[in-house]
This record gives structure tokens, C-alpha cells and sequence, in this order.
């Protein structure tokens, strides 16, 4: 027998939710599919500088958030199929999945919110250990001088703050460009630059993860009120 009356509502209403939620999962897959082969991220995280690699934590974010969103439209189907069959099974699962995605994405949101001042940290470190060997000239001067021309075409900065960032260009034109008065009233400096690559991704991914969990919660609501309707119809 099937459900009538508020369950019913209850039941379309879920439906619409976990499209809802497969959609936001088929996003979240290619945000982070679009994180993971945007240009200038790539470009400076497959460095090398000598036998030492580019900072890669923040593609351990990138890995993880395309996982919760393949999950995401998995758990999506699993949750319109069960509540157009309402199947008490199928929408038990549903929710355990849910529990267990909302609490893998609690942990990941506290993992970003540690670790995010660590990602620009570590790239900026490894960028003026970089700049360091090309400006002194030691004995990998050339593998860091490609290491830290790619910073700066990639990111349109050059040094480490403003004083370098200024004067470098005067210094080493093979490093940077020459228009070191620009440079100045601009502050294009690279540790500027490198916040803001990293802050406004890191940014992309919070809302998505705010906007995902709101959903997850009201999808578990609706779940259990809607297996509490299909079980009270099935006994009367």
C-alpha cells in the first residue's frame, strides 16, 4: 500500500531534495575536477627544485572533494529510487550514507580549516628557497631559476614582498620583468599573489561544503520521516 496524505507530500519532496543533492554532487565533481587542472595551480604545484617537490596538500583537498562528489551522486540515485519505490531498504541505506558522508565531510572541513594557512605557507617557503638559489647563484641556479620564472609568469609577480618585488627587476631582468615601478604601486609581490590563488579556491570549496551539509540535513530529516510514514502504512 502506497503512502497518502503529508507522507506523500514528504515523499516528492525528498525526491526533489536528492536531485537536488546528485545535481550539487555532479557540481562539486566538476569544481573540483576544474581545481585539479587549473593551469596555474598545476604550474606550480609540478615543480622541482632539485630533488625537493612542489607543496602537494592542497591537491590532497582536491582528491578528497572529487571523492565526496562522485559519493554524492551515487547516494543522490540511491536516494530518488528509494523513495519513488519507497523502499524502507533502500532508504534505510540511503541514510546510513548520508550519516557517514556528513561525518566524512565534518572531518574534511576541519582538516581545510587547519591546514589553510599551511598550503600557502609551504608553496611560499618553496618559493623563496627557490629565489634564493637563482638571486645567489648556487650550484642548481638554473633549475631554480625555471622553478621561480614560472612562479612569476604564472602568477604576474615578482619577490617575496615589496622591496623585492621592486628592486628585482633592476637587479635580475632574467628573473623578473623590467617595470619595477609598476611593481611598486602595484605590490606584486609573489607571497601576495600566492594568498590569493590558494584563499579564494580554499574559499570555493568552504561554500560548497556549507551549501552540501544545509542539504544533508534535511535530507535525513525527510528520511526519516518518510520511512516512519511507510512502515505506519504498511501496518494498517
Amino acid at each position: 500500500m502506497g503512502v497518502e496524505g503529508c507522507t506523500k507530500c514528504i515523499k516528492y519532496l525528498l525526491f526533489v531534495f536528492n536531485f537536488i543533492f546528485w545535481l550539487a554532487g555532479g557540481i562539486i565533481l566538476g569544481v573540483a575536477l576544474w581545481l585539479r587542472h587549473d593551469s596555474q595551480t598545476t604550474n606550480i604545484l609540478y615543480l622541482q627544485l632539485g630533488d625537493k617537490q612542489a607543496p602537494n596538500t592542497f591537491y590532497v583537498g582536491i582528491y578528497i572533494l572529487i571523492a565526496v562528489g562522485a559519493v554524492m551522486m551515487f547516494v543522490g540515485f540511491l536516494g530518488c529510487y528509494g523513495a519513488i519505490q519507497e523502499s524502507q531498504c533502500l532508504l534505510g541505506t540511503f541514510f546510513t550514507c548520508l550519516v557517514i558522508l556528513f561525518a566524512c565531510e565534518v572531518a574534511a572541513g576541519i582538516w581545510g580549516f587547519v591546514n589553510k594557512d599551511q598550503i600557502a605557507k609551504d608553496v611560499k617557503q618553496f618559493y623563496d628557497q627557490a629565489l634564493q638559489q637563482a638571486l645567489m647563484g648556487d650550484s642548481d641556479a638554473s633549475n631554480a631559476k625555471a622553478v621561480v620564472k614560472t612562479f612569476h609568469e604564472t602568477l604576474d609577480c615578482c619577490g617575496s614582498d615589496t622591496v623585492t618585488a621592486t628592486f628585482t627587476p633592476v637587479w635580475r631582468d632574467d628573473l623578473c620583468r623590467k617595470d619595477a615601478l609598476k611593481n611598486l604601486f602595484e605590490n606584486s609581490n609573489c607571497h601576495k599573489k600566492i594568498d590569493e590563488l590558494f584563499s579564494g579556491k580554499l574559499y570555493l570549496i568552504g561554500i560548497a561544503a556549507v551549501v552540501v551539509a544545509v542539504i544533508m540535513i534535511f535530507e535525513m530529516i525527510l528520511s526519516m520521516v518518510l520511512c516512519c510514514g511507510i512502515r505506519n502504512s504498511s501496518v494498517y
